[in-house]
């Protein structure tokens, strides 16, 4: 895609996102959502994104948001804090063109350039192949799967987790002020 846009994602894109999101709720299994929120739901989500100071966003093709990706805390113990967890999204019409690996290597750059060591990928249903490769050829590495642990689509599902390294990674402390 010649004129893909990445840029940071704003309230105005929260509808786009959402339909985005929506599609992949209710038709898919990449999120264990059962039901797609709503726009004021989704607005919620970006706002506390944003108010944790994480990346999130969003690839634009010809002035319509086709993706958007964004960052958070893998858990809320504080030991966790150098390690976020990613989500990415693409419309359909728009996967394997490469709009997804634009928005996960801008969001690893991002997410490096605040600090932070390791980036986590909670990919739903193992048969999510789209996801785990772009995950794969963006240098994560695949850490486990967890069978049937969601129940979506009348079958039962699992996850795969796979892990990239940030910056230094485990092989030095944090830097002073990371993770915030």
């Amino acid at each position: 895609m010649t004129d893909l846009l990445i840029r940071d994602a704003a309230p105005g894109d929260i509808a786009e996102i959402s339909a985005i999101y929506a599609y992949a709720v209710i038709h898919g299994t990449a999120s264990f959502e059962l039901a797609a929120p709503d726009i004021a739901e989704m607005q919620r989500r970006y706002e506390a994104v944003m108010a944790g100071r994480f990346p999130y966003l969003v690839a634009e093709l010809a002035g319509s948001v086709i993706g958007y990706a964004y960052a958070g805390p893998y858990r809320t113990r504080p030991a966790y804090r150098f390690t976020v967890e990613n989500s990415v999204y693409v419309s359909p019409e728009h996967q394997g063109r490469g709009a997804g690996r634009a928005l996960l290597e801008r969001l690893v750059e991002l997410c490096a350039d605040k600090g932070y060591r390791q980036m986590i990928a909670v990919i739903g249903d193992e048969a999510n192949t789209g996801s785990i490769a772009l995950h794969r050829a963006c240098g994560f590495e695949l850490r486990g799967v967890l069978k049937d642990v969601g129940w979506k689509h009348g079958a039962w599902r699992g996850t795969v987790e796979m892990q990239r390294a940030l910056g230094d990674g485990g092989n030095a402390p944090p830097p002073e002020g990371a993770g915030a």
